[in-house]
């Protein structure tokens, strides 16, 4: 997430080229974290369907430019913006950013995400449901919405609703980083590879097979924090409701658990209700498209919230780090105003084809 803005022209926003058996996707606003537009996204999906029917191409690479990381997610200085007056340009972007998850998740050619440096937000929705999933030493992988007032998105219910017990709970609720080790504990991640060997297996896979580079590179990870956290984590992110979460973290031993706790004090209350929501029905609804149509509910009526906009004020714009979320308190967030997030949308719901569910890509 960023509030930068760019120059670059929207073609130059997103840099393609094919070489030898692979074609290259690089997201190019280093100066704004690689932050996705509209344009973007449309960019990206149009590449892959040409790629799709290329025989020349055999494997798709996504990088971002820069130092900094690969992507931190929407422009939301400019869903700020779009939100005070009425949503619909924030609403379209999702829409087609939400079908380009869906699209990378069922690619028929591998995909491999080079998940180096920052990754999040949106960042994670055109890497995490990747086939191949590359972190470094440096990836910091992260879905912080509910600070903003805002839900995980772009298929994040979805795959952290999938992290072994209840790991996606702790990371959606407070947003906290993951680094290489707990990316690939919570499933957000298959392969490490060293920071400073990436442009030689980037350069590698323009002449061989994925699974042949990969072996070349991969490398154990450095120790994460996630598992040892695990009995605290397990433990209290089971409660049935996010004041009962607190009450378990404040009442825990561990000091991690103490300092969890502070943090979901300081997001916003109806952000951390339905994100607890979405997550668990996202467990029971099935593949990744049923949960990106959730998350299209959810992220379209938080366009109405007044958390939103004031989240992106508080971080993004005004910076005083200071929101005042309404309802302030968990107590005050009602059933049916979670309920509201729910809500379907008639005419403009997202309807996504999930035709091939058990789609294996072979690399």
């Amino acid at each position: 997430m960023t509030a930068a803005t760019s120059t670059t022209g929207d073609d130059e926003q997103v840099l393609l080229r094919t070489e030898g058996r692979a074609a290259y996707v690089v997201l190019n606003r280093p100066r704004a974290l690689n932050a996705l537009t509209h344009a973007m996204v449309r960019r990206v999906e149009a590449a892959l369907d040409a790629w799709e029917t290329d025989p020349a191409v055999e494997t798709v690479v996504l990088t971002g430019a820069g130092e900094r990381g690969l992507c931190a997610g929407g422009d939301i200085r400019a869903i700020y913006d779009d939100a005070r007056t009425g949503g619909r340009a924030s609403a379209d972007f999702w829409r087609d950013e939400y079908r380009l998850n869906a699209r990378i998740a069922r690619y028929p050619k591998p995909y491999v995400a080079v998940m180096d440096g920052i990754v999040m937000g949106g960042g994670v929705g055109v890497s995490a449901h990747g086939s191949v999933r590359v972190v470094t030493d440096r990836s910091r992988i992260a879905m912080p919405e509910t600070g903003i007032g805002f839900v995980p998105d772009v298929g994040g219910t979805y795959l952290l609703g999938l992290a072994p017990g209840e790991l996606g709970t702790h990371l959606a609720l407070t947003g906290q980083q993951a680094g290489a080790r707990d990316a690939l504990l919570c499933g957000l991640a298959d392969h490490f590879v060293p920071s400073e060997l990436l442009p030689c297996l980037v350069a590698d896979l323009a002449a061989e097979p994925v699974r042949d580079v990969l072996a070349r590179y991969v490398a154990e990870a450095p120790p994460g924090v996630l598992a040892a956290q695990r009995e605290w984590i397990d433990v209290c992110y089971a409660a049935g409701s996010v004041e009962e979460i607190v009450d378990r973290l404040e009442g825990h031993g561990a000091q991690a658990a103490k300092e969890a706790a502070e943090t979901l004090h300081a997001k916003s209350p109806t952000a951390l209700k339905v994100t607890l929501t979405a997550l668990r029905r996202a467990r029971r609804l099935g593949p990744l498209e049923r949960v990106l149509e959730q998350e299209y509910r959810v992220s379209c009526a938080a366009l109405a919230s007044a958390d939103l906009v004031e989240g992106i004020r508080a971080q993004v714009v005004d910076k005083d780090r200071d929101p005042r979320w309404s309802p302030a308190a968990l107590a005050d967030v009602t059933d049916d105003d979670i309920a509201r997030y729910f809500a379907p949308l008639g005419a403009r719901e997202l309807s996504l084809a999930a035709d091939h569910f058990t789609q294996e890509v072979p690399w």
